[in-house]
C-alpha cells in the first residue's frame, strides 16, 4: 500500500475517506476507543498509519484518547481522535483543556441518535449544539458539516488546516449516513491541497500571548514550555490571581476565532435571489433538500438553499441573505431544532422560518416531506 493516495478516483466509504483526509493533511498520531458508527475510522488509520510512519493506539476509553491526542499535538504531531455520542460526551473536559492550552488537534464526531446509548447505529443530528457549549467556560468553536464522502475526505484536510492556523481543537461533525455511505471522490495531486502547520516560535517569544494566534513549540526541542489548564500568563506559568490576565487570555481565546469568522464560514448556497421558499441545512438531511428544490421548481415554486459546510462561527451572513429573499425558510433536521432557533434568532421576523424535525429509528426527512412542507407553507402566505 503506498504512502498516501494517488490523484484519481475511488470508490469508498465515507469513514474510511475521512482517515485518508486525514494521512493527506500530515496526521501521524490518532488515537481512539471503539465505538459505532465511528470505529471505521479507527481501524482504517490502523492499516495506513504505519505506512507513513504514524502511530494509531486503542485507549482504554475517550478520556484517555483525547489526552493521548493533546500530548502528541504538544509533541509536535499532527493529532486525532474519533468518536460518537456518548464518547464525545466524555470527551468534554479534554475538550475544554484543549482551547485553553491552545492546542491543535481533530475531533471527529459520529451523531448517532441519542440520549445516552439511543441507538447505536442509527443516524441522528443531535450533537449540534454540544459540539459549540459541550464544555464549560467561554470559548469559540470551530465545527465543520460533511454531506458527501467527498467532503468527508475534503473537509478533513480543512480541519486540520484550522486547527494549525488558529492553534485550537476543530470539531468534524459528521453522521451515521454520511459516514457509512459508499460514493465516488476524486483525490486531487498533492501539489494542489493547501497544507498548513502550526507557527514555531522564535527564542524569547511568548507562547500564550503578543499576538491574537501565537507561536507553538514543540516539547523536547528545546524550549522550556509549561503547558496548564489553569489562567496562565503569556509564557504559560499558572496565574490565577489576577483579574486581567484571565480576562485577557479568554478574551483572546474568543478572538482569535472571531476576528476570522467570516473567512472561516463556508456554504453551499443555490438560487438566494427571489426565491419564495429557502432552506438551511446541513450533514445527511441537506441531501434531501436537492431533490425538493428541483421539484418544487418543476410545480412553479421558486426554491433555494444553504446548505452549511461550517455550522459553528453560525454563518449568520448567508442565513441573512436567503431570508432576505425567502418568504418563508424551512430547516429540516434530525433532531428537535437545535439550528432552528439558531435561524430564527438571526432571521429575527424577516421570515417565517418553519422546523422540520425527524428523529428516532435513524429515518431521513424526505424530499417528498419537504415539498409538503413547503407547499402548505406558502399557502399560508
Amino acid at each position: 500500500m503506498s504512502k498516501v493516495l494517488s490523484p484519481g478516483t475511488y470508490f469508498m466509504q465515507g469513514n474510511k475517506a475521512l482517515a485518508e483526509g486525514a494521512v493527506a493533511a500530515g496526521c501521524r498520531f490518532f488515537a481512539g476507543y471503539p465505538i459505532t458508527p465511528a470505529s471505521e475510522i479507527a481501524e482504517h488509520l490502523a492499516v495506513r498509519l504505519p505506512h507513513v510512519g504514524g502511530i494509531m493506539i486503542q485507549m482504554e476509553d475517550e478520556i484517555a484518547s483525547l489526552a493521548s491526542v493533546i500530548g502528541a499535538s504538544w509533541a509536535g504531531t499532527k493529532s486525532m481522535t474519533a468518536t460518537s455520542g456518548p464518547g464525545f460526551s466524555l470527551m468534554q473536559e479534554s475538550i475544554g483543556y484543549a482551547f485553553m492550552t491552545e492546542t491543535p488537534c481533530v475531533i471527529v464526531d459520529v451523531q448517532r441518535a441519542g440520549p445516552s446509548t439511543g441507538q447505536a447505529t442509527k443516524g441522528g443530528q443531535g450533537d449540534v449544539m454540544q459540539a459549540r457549549w459541550g464544555t464549560h467556560g467561554d470559548y469559540a468553536s470551530i465545527v465543520l458539516s460533511p454531506n458527501s464522502v467527498q467532503e468527508m475526505y475534503d473537509l478533513t484536510i480543512r480541519a486540520f488546516n484550522l486547527a494549525e492556523e488558529f492553534r485550537t481543537p476543530v470539531i468534524l461533525l459528521s453522521d451515521e449516513v454520511t459516514s457509512h455511505m459508499r460514493e465516488q471522490i476524486t483525490v486531487p495531486p498533492a501539489d494542489h491541497v493547501e497544507i498548513r502547520t502550526r507557527t514555531p516560535p522564535r527564542v524569547g517569544e511568548p507562547y500564550f500571548g503578543g499576538t491574537l494566534v501565537p507561536p507553538m513549540p514543540s516539547v523536547g526541542e528545546g524550549f522550556d514550555v509549561v503547558v496548564t489548564g489553569s489562567t496562565h500568563n503569556e509564557v504559560g506559568l499558572r496565574f490565577t490571581a489576577d483579574p486581567t490576565v484571565h480576562s485577557a487570555l479568554v478574551t483572546r481565546l474568543v478572538g482569535k476565532i472571531e476576528v476570522a469568522a467570516q473567512s472561516m464560514m463556508d456554504c453551499e448556497t443555490f438560487n438566494l435571489d427571489g426565491c419564495d421558499v429557502g432552506f438551511i441545512s446541513f450533514g445527511c438531511t441537506s441531501r434531501a433538500v436537492y431533490e425538493a428544490v428541483e421539484t418544487l421548481e418543476e410545480q412553479g415554486i421558486s426554491a433555494g438553499f444553504v446548505r452549511l459546510r461550517t455550522i459553528w462561527p453560525f454563518p449568520e451572513k448567508y442565513v441573512r441573505e436567503l431570508a432576505e429573499q425567502a418568504r418563508v425558510v424551512i430547516v429540516p433536521e434530525m433532531n428537535l431544532k437545535q439550528i432552528y432557533y439558531e435561524v430564527q434568532r438571526v432571521v429575527d421576523g424577516a421570515a417565517r422560518v418553519v422546523p422540520v424535525n425527524q428523529i428516532g429509528g435513524g429515518e431521513l426527512v424526505t424530499p417528498e416531506t419537504l415539498c409538503h412542507v413547503a407547499k402548505e407553507a406558502t399557502d399560508k402566505l
